[in-house]
């Protein structure tokens, strides 16, 4: 069944009730959502020749037009490409290359300019704004198994990979949230302060089922201030925020004095949460908080801790299972594996593997990639951790040498081969390090040519001319040589150790 149906459905149910809110401002109501979908949907088909099948890149900030924008593509059975917008446009136009996308929706149709060639039209908000809809139709069909949205997670290589997340995974998703992260109803109002395109505006799809409220801050961003303000206006707030957003909220509530009053619930993951910062969390917000654990590959549904126990302090065990992830949501197998695929001991570190109608169909065009994570119908996560005899995950490790800062992946490989084309630069390695505020911050460990020098704010401006901002190095450490073991590879580990 067609997710949008989700919408078609709601929208006769509960016709009149707040859909879409941009801050105090109601933007749509569940009537005028599931009619603008629709008409945008005719129009992809009508004008552009979107037809099944066909992706749609969608490359903006979070905006009341996104979820319409989404459903419309989903209307017509089509597939949506979300992009990071923190991405540089040269970054955005290698996705849209590779995803063969038949069109890119921005902010204004212009991001890209002559300077970065498209393979496709690019069109504006503007395009797809109170459009007439004089012929009302229900979604169409599409099979459990056809590609609904083309998530781009990077890897080991640096190049970004499509990720197929269908329509199947999509309802496991939505059905895991509600049995194992919170309960889901039409008094929710589902606040979008971490992107869209990402996990925040994957866990739509259930409070659209239940005819909840989405609102977009005016900020179109995470301001605590800002937070606070709306979840006293509105009440019953829920949101997905990254560890280093939680600390934010913290740290305003402190110096403000507000307690939390309006958020009914956090729901936290894309990176380790330290226990000094949950506990200070819960001190100072309450039990409003819950964990989740999940990849793009089974998108927020490997773990998840329940409120109550992250709030616990009478059990045994609370403070171990607070800086676990969780247990196994409800959609997922889950197992802990030596390299032969066996099951380890309890307490004992091994790679975490799952499956379940979460789980991917698959990398986009990349069936060498597809067969090494999925084994046997086994998602390899890449991720090492360990499991208590209660089912509780802990992750110890990551084996693709990821950094997670502030929420997001970055990915070492692609920032050096970016220091690499510096003509002052010999050798690079990237790292990442601990971070109170960030969880880890990049640092790269250089070598220059021979003679030459490069002073650290000329690689901040030669980074951001070709990558997303975020992604460039917070530290710059010269060396002489690079660490390598008899193979010329570099000892990462080494450089580690140095930091």
């Amino acid at each position: 069944m067609n997710l949008a149906h989700w919408l078609h459905q709601t929208a006769r149910a509960r016709p009149l009730h707040p859909a879409i809110r941009k801050g105090e401002v109601l933007h749509a109501t569940y009537e005028d959502f599931a009619s603008q979908s629709c008409a945008i949907g005719q129009q992809l088909a009508a004008r552009h020749g979107i037809i099944k099948g066909d992706r749609v890149a969608l490359f903006t900030r979070n905006c009341t037009e996104y979820l319409e924008i989404l459903y419309g593509v989903l209307w017509i059975g089509a597939v949506i490409v979300p992009i990071n917008y923190k991405l540089h446009p040269r970054e955005a136009a290698w996705i849209i290359d590779n995803a063969r996308a038949a069109m890119v929706i921005t902010e204004h149709g212009d991001v890209f300019g002559g300077d970065v060639p498209l393979p496709c039209p690019e069109l504006g908000l503007t395009d797809f704004s109170s459009l007439p809809n004089a012929n009302y139709q229900p979604p169409g069909p599409v099979a459990m198994e056809d590609v609904a949205w083309l998530f781009y997670t990077s890897g080991t290589t640096g190049r970004p990979k499509g990720v197929m997340i269908t329509h199947r995974n999509i309802h496991a998703m939505a059905g895991s949230y509600t049995l194992d992260v919170d309960s889901v109803g039409p008094d929710d109002v589902s606040l979008y302060a971490a992107p869209m395109s990402h996990g925040a505006g994957l866990y739509n799809f259930q409070f659209v089922r239940a005819g909840a409220c989405h609102l977009i801050p005016p900020s179109q961003g995470f301001d605590p201030a800002e937070i606070a303000v709306l979840g006293q206006r509105f009440g019953n707030l829920v949101f997905f925020a990254a560890p280093t957003m939680i600390k934010r909220l913290v740290e305003y509530a402190k110096t403000e004095g507000y307690d939390g009053s309006g958020i009914r619930t956090v729901i936290y993951g894309g990176g380790p949460m330290y226990l000094a910062d949950i506990n200070e969390a819960l001190r100072v917000l309450g039990p409003k908080f819950v964990q989740i654990y999940g990849q793009g590959e089974s998108p927020m549904t490997i773990t998840a801790l329940p409120r109550e126990l992250v709030a616990d302090r009478d059990h045994p065990k609370a403070e171990a299972r607070r800086v676990s992830v969780g247990f196994a949501q409800t959609c997922v197998t889950l197992r802990v594996v030596n390299d032969a695929m066996e099951d380890v001991p309890s307490g004992e570190t091994g790679e975490i593997v799952l499956r379940g109608n979460s789980v991917m169909a698959g990398y986009w065009d990349n069936p060498e990639a597809t067969r090494k994570t999925l084994q046997d119908g086994w998602l390899k996560t890449g991720d090492m951790g360990r499991l208590d005899e209660d089912g509780f995950l802990t992750l110890t490790d990551r084996s693709k040498d990821v950094i997670i800062s502030g929420g997001s992946n970055i990915y070492p490989r692609e920032v050096e081969e970016v220091l690499l084309t510096h003509p002052d630069v010999f050798e690079v390695s990237v790292v990442g390090a601990a971070d109170a505020d960030w969880g880890e911050v990049v640092v790269a460990f250089i070598v220059f040519e021979q003679g030459r020098t490069c002073d650290p704010a000329v690689l901040d401006q030669w980074c951001k001319s070709q990558i997303a901002s975020f992604k460039k190095p917070k530290r710059y450490e010269v060396l002489t040589a690079l660490p390598k073991n008899s193979y010329g590879k570099v000892l990462k580990t080494e450089l580690r150790q140095r930091l």
